[in-house]
Parts: structure tokens; C-alpha cells; sequence
């Protein structure tokens, strides 16, 4: 190797010449230790006035060598250089008073303290204004275990740590720090310092509050001196934390005095209103606290457990990267059974909660989409037990019970939960904020400000109609006739949602037939919902009474399955208990137009809605135009059917789809451009597009656009390319589709997962 390459080899890993850690405790000495493990500092200097510590630090190979005081060294340090402070919060502001002192102003420091609003406040105070140099951290790991002995190379590796920048923190310092916490595999988070402190009052230094005064209070119980013999496992894995360092936590709640205060408040109001349901043997709110407490919990587990098993790419934190590489051929054949349909498993929990009386549902698609309307509805007072297994209990509140949420309500990626939430919320007595993905948040939201401004509503929106939105509860919806400007099910279901709330009658009129899920559901619940012709019509003010609910599988995500043996010789696919809503199949009748093979079996009705096994055997298909009518039919399966045109002989033409322009991505130019790019003959238009057909395919790179359908789509289309597919930034399969990956290897799709 040249001395050339010798040097950009050392430039690309070393982030800090000498490293300086105050403090070698656990956090000091891990920190250091994991800078060492990851060779990215020529050299580590330990700050420790206690000889012994010195001694251990060494032995432990931490460090590589000492000093007393920071004084002691602060002429050798320089720009290229990193302090970070590990002392005890109370004991940070003398230390950087010291730093104060002695080092220069393009030394960067940092710390790792538990509270970040005391020591800011120092710093202006010492320094006279924040300093630029100064970026507060603080690393989401510990032990109950304390000390150097205590520490790891590893204890930081895949865990948070909280960045926390005043405006005057110059970004290059900034950077040093995040890249020396990446480098050792650290999660980094940006907070403002307020926020912060709170954050971590609530969910760390209360709960160490409470696990020191638990165990003082059991201790002197006068009438149970015994009471440790028989304390069993959970008061053991409650209590765990009351073993951590008293001296560290005195420190904290000192620092933190006030937003400790505020969460023990809190949970003392709520530990109050529990001790009233137990003393008035008030089963019903007793059972509702606890099961809002174990979902929330379960949730809190799901999540910590998604964070562990991924690599979180910093500084954008929008989502974990997980990309789709796909060799080339293959054949579909089985028999499988795709999860339920998202739009029912949305509606069942809408109208589920609603309702009055206790509402089962089984088939719940287990979808982030899909569990973040649950989570919402949890927000808002509702008891939901699940999901487990598909299976989902709803303890109604009655159309007029919900609750005020203490935060903005978060629809995921899903147009569909935000659209008729904004319905349902039209009719509260309280203000609720509608918040969303990034792909979310760029979709119109107009086309239902509209009608519900018509019927008296006020709704706010960022500009261009789009979220976040705000509705503005307390006052009662007015009935209203309206001619829908263009065919859309999520429009019609807000306006009737709305309408259930109004006084009167409400009505809509469609100009094409759309899914009518709203309207069997509520049919299904019990309220009378009339449909002649394209006009549908409820009288306001009725009630529902809960049902139980069979969601069957979804048929858009059947599509993919469908079009991946439609298009792939030798195939033949069974996919069990598919919905088949009349104003769902438009993907049936256009494959079976198209020259497709399929054939229903097993049709029955579950819940108001048919179902059908649909076996799909391979036959050649040709290009057709595609019947107008049948668009809104087959509106979100047209990614996947733009494959199947690829795929057949002739020429394929959509036209009236302008809506595909404003899904997740603008599918009809994102689809154009996949394409295009794997070597088909694609033409975008204003509402549609131009496919000609039966050329081969070939490999390449596909993005998504954050559109989950997208990245499906091009996954069934590896079946007929001649070359790899790489298909970038698909997480958001997962909003909608869990497990399509493990389902397509399953069926015969060569598809690998990369995170």
C-alpha cells in the first residue's frame, strides 16, 4: 500500500485526534472503550483525579494514558480534537468552568449527562453566552451497575442518543459528534432541550422516582416487617432500577426538578382516579385503564425491538432502509392466503369504536397502516384489545364518546385513515390535529376540506390542502346533498362519517360507482344507509351497535399475486378467501380481459361482504384499452397492472386514471419511469398511460418514491426480466402488506430482503 492510500484510509475513519474523556466511570469508560473498539481517535486521554480509577482505566486499556485535570493538557489540544464531559450532572458546570479556563474555542465538548436544561443555563453563565463549541448529548444506555468495572465496549451500540444543539452550536462541531456516536453504532436523535428534559422525566426519572420510593415504602411498613420473603418476580423486575447509584439519581431529580414534578403530578392524578375505580369496584374503568396500559406497553416493545434488529441511517432517521434485490424468472404456483383488507380493517376499527356494545374482529390486517387508525381510536378513550393473530376486541364508546387526545393523531402513510378520520372528527366536541408520513403528507387534502367547509366545518391545512390537518370540533356538522366532482370512496365515506353527526339528511352522489365498504359496514352495525343508483343517503343522528367482523383477505393485495401468475408460464395460484366486492374486482375483470386465466371458487358471503378463492393459471395476455368504468374498480391495483401490460402482446392504453397522480407517488410517472428503465416501452399521459407490450425485460435500478405499491409492482415484474432488480427504500411495503416478502420467496419470487 503507497503512503498515498495509506493516508485517505486513515482520513476516512479517524473523526477526533485525541479524544478526552472526564470521568471514567461507566459512561466515560465505555465511551472510551467503544472509540477505541472502533479505531477512529489516535489517542484517548482519561481525565481522573482518583489514582485508583487512573489505575483501573489503564489496566482495562480504556485509555491510553492519564491526567489529573483538564488544565493539565489543554495546551496540546486543538481543533481536531474532542472533550467529553461523564461526571455527575451537579458536577458538570464546574467542569466546563474548567473548560472555560483552558481550552481553546475550536475544541469541541460534549457530554453525556441525564439532564440537559441546568447545564445549558450554566454554560451561558460561565461563558457569558452558550458557546459554539458546546454540543449537549445524552446517551439513552446504562447499568445498575455503576463504576469503570462496569463498563463495555459495546454498551451503546444500536441505542438512542439524544443530540441536543442550542442555535448558537456551529455545525461542525455538531457533525464531530454525531459521526464519533455513529462511529461506535449509536442512534442519533435531535431535541430541543426543553423537550428533551420532559421526555426523559416522564419516561426515565419518574420511573426511578417511583422504584426508590416503592421499595422505601415497602421497606418500613410497620405491619409487614417481613414483607421481602415474599415478594416474587414482578416486584423484582419493577423495582430492578432502584439498585442504580442514589448519588447519580439525587443529582438528576435535582437538576430536573421541575419536569420530575410535573410527571409525578400527572401520574399521581392518574394513580388517584385508579385508587376511586378499585375503592368504587368500578370494573369497566379498571379493565380499560389496564388494557390501554398493556397495548401501549406492547407497542412501546414493538418498536424497541424493530429499533434493535435494524441500522437506523442517521442524520435522516425518516425510516429504516430496506431495499428488495431480485434475480431474474421463476414460476408462481401453491396455495396461500395474503392478509386482510385494509380498507375493512380501517372501517372496523372506525366504526367498532363507535359503536355501542363490544365489537370482535377477526382478519385484522396487522399492517402499520392499519394499526396506527387503532392506535388513534386508544388516543381518543377507546379500550382496543389486540391485535393478536388477527383478532381485535373493541369496547365502543358510542358515536359521541370519544375523547380529546393529548397529541396530533398519527394516520402512518395511509390517505385512506386520514380522509375519513377527518369525517368522523367533523362531528367531536374538541379540536384534533391529523399528522402523517412524509409521503402522506404530500397528498391533497382539499377534495375533503370542501364538502366538510360546505357542511359547516372547519378544517385547516398546510398549503396547497395538504397535512397536517386541524378540525375544529364543537360545532355540529349541517347535512348536505353533494355531486361528488370525481369518483373517490374515501371522499364519499367522510362526507357520510360527517353526516352521522349532522342533523338531517346527508347525501352523496357519485359519477362512477366506488368501494362501498363505508356503507355495508354501517348497514352492518345496524344504521340505515340508502343507495339508488349512484346516490347514496343517511339521516344524522341514528346510532350503531357492535357486530362482529370477518375481514376477508385484501384483493389489492392479491393483485400482485394474480398478475405474478397471469404473466409467468407454467404458473397456477390458488389465494384463499378473497374479498370480492363488486366495487373492488376491476383487477379480475381487466386480467380477465386481458386473456387471463381465472376461475372463483368457494363463494360465499362473510359479513355483508363476498369472498371467493381465486385460482389464477398462467396464459398469454394482450394489450387492451382498458374500459373507463372499470377504472375506479381497479384504481390501486394499477401499478401492478401496468406490469401485466408490460408483459402482453400489443398495446395496452389507460385512460380517465388521473387520480393515480395523486397517491403515495404519482404512480403513473414513478411506474413510467421503472419501467422505462428495465427496458419496457412505457408513454405517460395526463390520466393514464401508453404500454406497449412484449419486450423483454431487463434488470436495473427501481425507486419508489416511499409508494409500497410500487415496490411490489416491480418485484412481480422480475418474474419476466432477464436480469437483476434492485428496488430501493421499501419499508413502506410494511404499511400495508406485512410478510409480502417472506410470501412472494414462498410462491416462487426470488426475492431478497437488505437492510
Amino acid at each position: 500500500m503507497s503512503i498515498k492510500e495509506n493516508l485517505i484510509i486513515i482520513m476516512d475513519t479517524v473523526i477526533v485526534n485525541k479524544l478526552v474523556v472526564i470521568g471514567v466511570g461507566l459512561i466515560g469508560g465505555s465511551f472510551a472503550a467503544s472509540v477505541k473498539r472502533a479505531q477512529v481517535c489516535e489517542e484517548i486521554i482519561g481525565i481522573e483525579a482518583n489514582e485508583s480509577l487512573q489505575s483501573a482505566a489503564q489496566q482495562l486499556d480504556y485509555i491510553d494514558r492519564v491526567a489529573a485535570s483538564i488544565s493539565d493538557i489543554s495546551h496540546e489540544l486543538c481543533a481536531d480534537d474532542l472533550v467529553f464531559i461523564a461526571v455527575p450532572t451537579l458536577s458538570v458546570p464546574s467542569v466546563l468552568k474548567q473548560c472555560a479556563n483552558c481550552l481553546p474555542a475550536e475544541v469541541t465538548i460534549t457530554d453525556g449527562a441525564s439532564v440537559k436544561g441546568s447545564i445549558l443555563t450554566a454554560a451561558e453563565k460561565i461563558y457569558g453566552e452558550i458557546p459554539q463549541q458546546l454540543v449537549l448529548g445524552h446517551p439513552i444506555a446504562g447499568s445498575e451497575q455503576s463504576g469503570i468495572n462496569a463498563g463495555r465496549n459495546n454498551l451503546f451500540e444500536n441505542h438512542r442518543v439524544v443530540l441536543t444543539p442550542s442555535e448558537h452550536t456551529a455545525e461542525l462541531h455538531l457533525s464531530k459528534v454525531t459521526r464519533l456516536w455513529e462511529a461506535i453504532g449509536a442512534k442519533i436523535s435531535i431535541m430541543d432541550v426543553v423537550a428533551h428534559d420532559q421526555v426523559l422525566a416522564a419516561t426515565s426519572h419518574l420511573p426511578h422516582a417511583l422504584a426508590f420510593s416503592l421499595v422505601d415504602t415497602l421497606a418500613h411498613d410497620p405491619d409487614h416487617e417481613d414483607i421481602f420473603t415474599y415478594a416474587a418476580g414482578g416486584f423484582r423486575d419493577f423495582t430492578r432500577i432502584a439498585s442504580s447509584n442514589p448519588t447519580m439519581w439525587h443529582d438528576i431529580m435535582c437538576a430536573n426538578k421541575d419536569a420530575v414534578v410535573r410527571s409525578l403530578d400527572l401520574f399521581s392524578e392518574n394513580l388517584k382516579f385508579l385508587r376511586n375505580a378499585i375503592q368504587a369496584n368500578d370494573g369497566d374503568t379498571i379493565l380499560d385503564l389496564f388494557t390501554r396500559a398493556k397495548y401501549a406497553r406492547d407497542d412501546f416493545l414493538k418498536l424497541q425491538t424493530a429499533s434493535q434488529n435494524t441500522k437506523e441511517q442517521i442524520p435522516s432517521m425518516s425510516s429504516n432502509l430496506i431495499n428488495y434485490v431480485l434475480s431474474p424468472g421463476g414460476t408462481v404456483n401453491g396455495t396461500i392466503r395474503v392478509p386482510g383488507d385494509k380498507s375493512i380493517s380501517h372501517r372496523s376499527i372506525m366504526l367498532g369504536s363507535l359503536a355501542e356494545g363490544i365489537t370482535e374482529v377477526t382478519g385484522f390486517l396487522e399492517g402499520e397502516d392499519a394499526l396506527a387508525t387503532l392506535q388513534a381510536f386508544r388516543d381518543m378513550g377507546v379500550n382496543i384489545e389486540g391485535p393478536v393473530d388477527g383478532k381485535v376486541t373493541i369496547h365502543g364508546v358510542g358515536l359521541n364518546g370519544l375523547q380529546k387526545p393529548e397529541k396530533p393523531l398519527d394516520m402512518g402513510n395511509s390517505g385512506t385513515a386520514m380522509r375519513l378520520m377527518s369525517g368522523l372528527l367533523a362531528g367531536q366536541n374538541f379540536d384534533a390535529t391529523l399528522v402523517g408520513d412524509v409521503s402522506l403528507s404530500k397528498r391533497p387534502m382539499g377534495r375533503i376540506a370542501k364538502p366538510l367547509a360546505e357542511m359547516g366545518v372547519t378544517i385547516e391545512t398546510e398549503e396547497g390542502g395538504r397535512p397536517p390537518l386541524k378540525i375544529l370540533g364543537s360545532t355540529q356538522p349541517q347535512a348536505l346533498d353533494y355531486e361528488m366532482p370525481m369518483a373517490s370512496a374515501q371522499v364519499k365515506s367522510c362526507v357520510l362519517l360527517a353526516g352521522l353527526y349532522a342533523e338531517g339528511t346527508t347525501s352523496v352522489v357519485e359519477p362512477a360507482p366506488t368501494r362501498d365498504h363505508t356503507e355495508r359496514m354501517l348497514r352492518g352495525f345496524g344504521y340505515d344507509v340508502k343507495t339508488e343508483g349512484s346516490k347514496v343517503t343517511l339521516q344524522g343522528g341514528g346510532k350503531l351497535t357492535a357486530t362482529n367482523i370477518d375481514v376477508p383477505s385484501d384483493i389489492s393485495s392479491s393483485a400482485f399475486f394474480m398478475v405474478a401468475a397471469a404473466i409467468t408460464p407454467n404458473s397456477d395460484l390458488t389465494i384463499k378467501h378473497v374479498g370480492m366486492n363488486p366495487t373492488r374486482v376491476g383487477i379480475i375483470n381487466i386480467l380477465r380481459e386481458m386473456g387471463a386465466n381465472i376461475q372463483l371458487g368457494n363463494e360465499a358471503e362473510v359479513g355483508g361482504e363476498p369472498v371467493a378463492d381465486v385460482r389464477i393459471q398462467y396464459s398469454p395476455l394482450k394489450g387492451i384499452h382498458i374500459p373507463e368504468d372499470q377504472v375506479p374498480l381497479a384504481i390501486d391495483e394499477f401499478p401492478v397492472l401496468f406490469v401485466a401490460a408490460a408483459a402482453a402482446e400489443g398495446t395496452t392504453v389507460l385512460t380517465g386514471a388521473e387520480e393515480l397522480r395523486v397517491k403515495e407517488s404519482d404512480r403513473i410517472q414513478v411506474m413510467a419511469d421503472g419501467l422505462n428503465a428495465i427496458g419496457a416501452d412505457a408513454t405517460p399521459t395526463p390520466d393514464g398511460m401508453v404500454i406497449n407490450g412484449g419486450t423483454p425485460l431487463k434488470g436495473g435500478d427501481i425507486q419508489t418514491h416511499h409508494d409500497h405499491r410500487i415496490a411490489m409492482s416491480f418485484a412481480v415484474a422480475s418474474l419476466i426480466a432477464t436480469e437483476e432488480i434492485r428496488i430501493h427504500d421499501c419499508a413502506t411495503v410494511a404499511t400495508s402488506f406485512p410478510g409480502f416478502a417472506d410470501l412472494a420467496k414462498l410462491v416462487g419470487i426470488s426475492l431478497e430482503v437488505q437492510s
